[in-house]
């Protein structure tokens, strides 16, 4: 899962991803940030070290622990999963869009690795 900006590939668990993109909907621009925390305990990811000065409302991914949304749903932003495999995040903005994608929440948040 190299870094190809929106032609990227969702990793299967948020936490574990090589890197994020960063996409800003009014002005149409995006960038990458490589996640400096990939190779975490399980339980022990820290969304917010990666991407939280970005001032984000949503995060888009394959799945999430439960201490993962609890902590970005304290600092205020939704999250969302896709259930494609695959998917690059060109087709997820097209699915956010569309309203088409399913919110995480503390109940229904990866309880984990092997649950997508």
């Amino acid at each position: 899962q190299d870094s190809r900006g929106l032609d990227s590939k969702v990793c299967e668990h948020f936490g574990s991803a090589p890197h994020f993109v960063i996409y800003e909907t009014e002005s149409q621009t995006f960038s990458v940030i490589d996640n400096q925390d990939q190779e975490h305990v399980h339980g022990m990811c820290r969304p917010l070290g990666q991407i939280g000065m970005e001032n984000l409302d949503v995060v888009i991914c394959g799945g999430m622990g439960v201490r993962a949304i609890g902590r970005l749903v304290e600092a205020g932003m939704k999250a969302y999963r896709t259930t494609r495999d695959g998917i690059t995040v060109r087709e997820i903005l097209k699915q956010y869009q569309e309203n088409s994608l399913e919110e995480i929440t503390v109940d229904s948040a990866c309880r984990n690795h092997g649950c997508h």
